[in-house]
């Protein structure tokens, strides 16, 4: 049994990670960790493990190898999707992947990594980005009011919170995530989330939408 260690600030790729590792029969999530304390006391405490950790954490990393490798345990890095990790950086890690990674590819690594193999993710993002067709499409699709939803879905939000901040009631955002699913092709929030992280250029413009949001309430 391959015992993970998820580690990440970011709520909405903890969940999916886990949702889509929890599928496999030889994976097991044994701690979600969104901050450097609770992350040092899973390496402590669950030796042996494969650890996921986001660069978004912002660790000192030579500290943490450190102290993985004590405990018996292997890292693999999360990059973001637009970040170059330095090659003396990258060395030091059992594994690279980037935050956009295929779920195939993620369980391929961490099974790779617990056999004591190193695995990279030589993804081309640029090319990536620009050839990014779905996301472009969903985001042209949507109407601003309907990107605001989706922003304020990958910050967490429930739908009365939506309801709130844009003025209007609980039911008529159910009615535009309705609409929204149609458009993106998913079937619920959580998924939605993690489509909108996985293309960059829709990314970009939920950002962009959740920005105007803060802005008025400001």
């Amino acid at each position: 049994m391959n015992r993970i260690i998820l580690a990440d600030n970011q709520a909405i790729f903890r969940a999916g990670a886990a949702r889509m590792l929890s599928l496999e029969e030889d994976m097991r999530i044994v701690a979600q960790c969104e901050d450097a304390p609770k992350l040092f006391a899973a390496v402590d405490g669950l030796r042996g493990s494969v650890v996921l950790l986001s660069s978004s954490l912002r660790l000192e990393l030579k500290d943490l190898l450190a102290r993985t490798q004590a405990a018996g345990s292997r890292t693999v890095l999360i990059a973001e999707n637009a970040e170059l990790v330095p090659e003396e950086i990258a060395v030091l890690f059992d594994g690279i992947l980037h935050r956009n990674v295929a779920g195939s590819v993620l369980v391929d690594c961490i099974r790779r990594v617990a056999r004591g193999q190193r695995f990279v993710q030589r993804a081309n993002v640029t090319t990536m980005q620009s050839s990014d067709s779905v996301g472009t499409r969903v985001r042209d699709r949507l109407t601003p009011k309907e990107m605001q939803i989706v922003a304020l879905i990958v910050q967490g939000c429930k739908n009365k919170d939506i309801a709130q901040q844009l003025g209007t009631k609980e039911q008529v955002i159910k009615n535009y995530l309705r609409s929204i699913y149609d458009k993106s092709g998913v079937s619920d929030r959580l998924e939605l989330a993690l489509f909108t992280i996985h293309h960059r250029v829709l990314a970009e413009a939920a950002a962009k939408a959740g920005h105007l949001i803060q802005m008025k309430s400001a």
